[in-house]
């Protein structure tokens, strides 16, 4: 491949990559973060003593920023403007590694935001449901981790 000439425009598909991941994954993490903090604030009114069990969903929310982190990075240390080292077909793979972490990252983020807000106000209610919020918190944090799996192995793969 290296005696190929590649396009001028290569390297942009592979920043875009590193942008997606961090950007995406980011938008989620916030929105977890303030949809389970407007929660967290409603709740704390009526039981203060529960605001540290309440943290972790804003935790869970800030790892889906941290796996974001974490391809944006690979993905930047791989870019290289140089066209025999860095070509088209791994600019493409480093944008496809970057959106699955980064859409994995908001659909993660939306998720631990929707079930942290109800599930801190429950809990205040009921502490009994403390135990089945975290359950569900956790398949909400596991679809990010899928979105970084198949980013690493994305980000990683070397053309043959």
């Amino acid at each position: 491949m290296a005696d190929v000439e590649q396009p001028l425009y290569t390297p942009f598909f592979g920043v875009m990559g590193a942008t997606s991941a961090i950007v995406f994954s980011a938008l989620g993490a916030a929105y977890g973060t303030a949809k389970s903090g407007t929660g967290i604030a409603t709740m704390s009114v009526m039981r203060p003593e529960f605001i540290m069990k309440s943290v972790i969903p804003v935790v869970m929310a800030g790892i889906i920023a941290i796996y974001g982190l974490v391809v944006a990075a690979l993905i930047a240390n791989s870019l290289s403007a140089d066209p025999t080292e860095y070509t088209l077909f791994l600019s493409f793979v480093h944008l496809g590694a970057g959106l699955s972490v980064g859409l994995s990252g908001v659909a993660a983020g939306f998720a631990i935001g929707i079930v942290g807000d109800a599930g801190v106000r429950g809990t205040a209610q009921q502490p009994r449901l403390f135990v089945g919020m975290i359950l569900i918190l956790i398949f909400a944090e596991v679809l990010g981790l899928y979105g970084l799996i198949v980013a690493l192995i994305l980000a990683t793969k070397s053309p043959k």
